[in-house]
């Protein structure tokens, strides 16, 4: 499936907490297909940018869309989502944790397995069926908390920082996970400040700087095989 007409962005966002300025005219722009990394330094704005986007916070002025229309809370329906790291019920199991949501959703108990096994936590990876969350390594949880985002197989995917916490193993293997989806035309949007992996694992960045992205388009673009020397020049004061 090849689709290329924007699903996922905002125009003119702007946000001020207290009145320190964190997002001033943002415009973002992800397409299908494609993973999207949302790079900027700690307090830039990117957490704040997928908030707004997800409608979890409201902007000062500008607009999201989500699905290519204006954002509604309808739509929220095909989008799976982790901000701000998990957010666990910690006296239940991953399998459980994951049934609660497959209630809510209306997802089948054959779909909460499928997840399961998909990010590591099944019969056939750590086995995790009786071990209660509070007990998790930061690890398993960031493991649980991507299974929760995949539940309902979503055509959009917005992942704040997913690689926090992971081994090099589960690094390997959410890298692999998040390019199949975008292979098979989903729309992945993740934020990040691994500047390594968004190497292995990005077709398109946005650094954001100022409050505004300082660049957006193809890494390939943006970094001729050096992204941390691009990357820190445009978000010190240099120039592209």
């Amino acid at each position: 499936m090849t689709i290329t007409a924007p699903t996922l962005g905002c125009r003119g966002l702007a946000k001020s907490f207290g009145g320190h300025t964190v997002l001033d005219g943002l415009d973002l722009t992800v397409t299908p297909g494609r993973v999207y990394a949302l790079l900027g330094r700690n307090g830039a704005g990117k957490s704040t940018s997928l908030k707004i986007m997800l409608g979890l916070l409201a902007a000062d002025a500008g607009e999201a869309y989500l699905l290519g229309r204006p954002f509604a809370r309808a739509s929220l329906a095909h989008v799976g989502a982790s901000i701000d790291g998990p957010a666990l019920y910690g006296h239940l199991s991953a399998r459980d944790n994951l049934a609660v949501h497959a209630r809510l959703t209306g997802v089948g108990d054959a779909r909460v397995d499928e997840v399961l096994e998909i990010v590591g936590l099944g019969a056939t990876g750590r086995n995790t069926r009786r071990q209660r969350a509070r007990s998790f390594s930061t690890g398993m949880k960031a493991r649980l908390a991507l299974a929760v985002a995949l539940l309902t197989d979503p055509e959009v995917l917005v992942l704040d920082e997913p690689q926090n916490g992971l081994d090099p193993e589960g690094i390997i293997e959410l890298r692999q996970l998040i390019r199949d989806l975008a292979a098979r035309g989903r729309t992945v949007l993740i934020s990040s400040h691994q500047l390594g992996e968004v190497v292995r694992l990005a077709d398109d960045i946005g650094v954001l700087a100022g409050g505004r992205l300082v660049y957006e388009g193809p890494l390939s673009d943006f970094a001729d095989g050096d992204l941390e020397a691009a990357y820190l020049a445009v978000t010190t004061g240099g120039a592209r």
